[in-house]
């Protein structure tokens, strides 16, 4: 299966979350191009952004991870860039 790029957008409503989200996203380091998060302070939540390349199954699953965690929302943009492993 080919590897793709794609950007996920995370936000988080309940710093409780921090901690498990980081966790997840560790666990993936390997496929993580980049990473930006953006504390919103009057709205009290933080929005992240995370670029990934690997395998859609992995970046599906990741998201379902993701999403499973109470306080964390995410969606996931995936570009038409395939590469072979």
């Amino acid at each position: 299966m080919s590897k793709r790029v794609a950007v996920m957008s995370i936000i988080v409503e309940n710093n409780d979350a921090v901690e498990k989200l980081n966790s997840v996203l560790h666990e993936a380091s390997e496929f993580i191009i980049g990473r930006m998060g953006i504390p919103y302070r009057e709205k009290g939540v933080s929005v992240i952004s995370v670029v990934i390349d690997a395998k859609q199954d992995f970046i599906s699953a990741l998201t379902g991870k993701i999403g499973n965690i109470d306080g964390a929302t995410v969606k996931t943009a995936y570009s038409n860039v395939l590469s072979d492993e």
